[in-house]
């Protein structure tokens, strides 16, 4: 077999039979290890057989039974440096199946969302935005709720942050010290004009006071709704309106 050469010959090697036998092994050798892919969550993950979640209870006054709300996470890359736990489905069950219809279709669309991928935080703003025509209520803590859907939101809120997929941005250290002081203040103010209550240790005065009600919020009585964080923790100091919670105030 011949074979035309079109270019001017540089140089030259010989080929040896024992160099022909080597020299397919030689290049495997060589190559460079393939890194892992980074699976990133996408519709088109598979369910595995388990998976890890929490189930958290919401009891509202606006319904007779609790609602129980099941959220499991798939854990993406596990094992390695890339491991994300990532939710993947969402369910609800309550002895009430009065709302059976909207629930099955709200878990169904979240769930569908979920899997998708991308930031699906969005979600919970946009539960917590629905707002019951009837009116809210106030849950443990002092917290508004505008509906049972928002509640919902609330809760999903709550894992997404368990498993480090939103995160709470920390108060600084002299956000908690002005909202203990002006506590404080608020605390001997009430005190002085009623001698009675000075007898009451600081930060037991309103559970004292509101003793019959088992879901106490702690604040001051009296306390108003903050717009700021849902919390029925806004006084009035010096003549300006402040959250003892989170130390919103309207004076700036």
């Amino acid at each position: 077999m011949s074979i035309k050469i079109d270019q001017k010959i540089t140089g030259y090697n010989v080929v040896k039979p024992e160099d022909k036998a080597v020299a397919p092994v030689a290049p495997a050798a060589a190559k460079e290890p393939r890194q892992a892919e980074v699976i990133q969550m996408h519709e088109s993950v598979e369910r595995p057989e388990t998976l890890v979640g929490s189930t958290f209870k919401v009891k509202s006054p606006l319904f007779e039974h609790a609602l129980y709300v099941t959220i499991n996470d798939i854990v993406l890359n596990a094992g390695t440096r890339h491991e994300l736990r990532r939710p993947f489905e969402i369910f609800i069950n309550s002895k009430n199946m009065d709302h059976f219809q909207w629930i099955v279709a709200l878990t169904r669309l979240m769930s569908a969302v979920f899997r998708k991928g991308g930031d699906v935080t969005f979600i919970v703003e946009e539960l917590k935005a629905v707002f019951d025509p009837r009116g809210g209520y106030f849950k443990a803590g002092g917290v508004y709720m505008p509906s049972i859907v928002a509640e919902i939101g609330a809760v999903i809120e709550q894992h997404m942050k368990n498993i480090g997929l939103i995160h709470d941005p920390e108060m600084d250290e002299g956000t908690r010290k002005l909202i203990a002081e002006k506590r404080a203040a608020y605390e001997a103010a009430g005190a002085k004009k009623n001698p009675d209550a000075a007898a009451v240790p600081v930060g037991a005065a309103s559970a004292a006071i509101a003793s019959h009600d088992a879901e106490s919020s702690g604040f001051p009585p009296g306390a108003t709704l903050c717009a700021k964080c849902n919390t029925q923790a806004l006084v009035l100091m010096d003549g300006c309106q402040t959250c003892l919670n989170c130390g919103y105030s309207k004076c700036g």
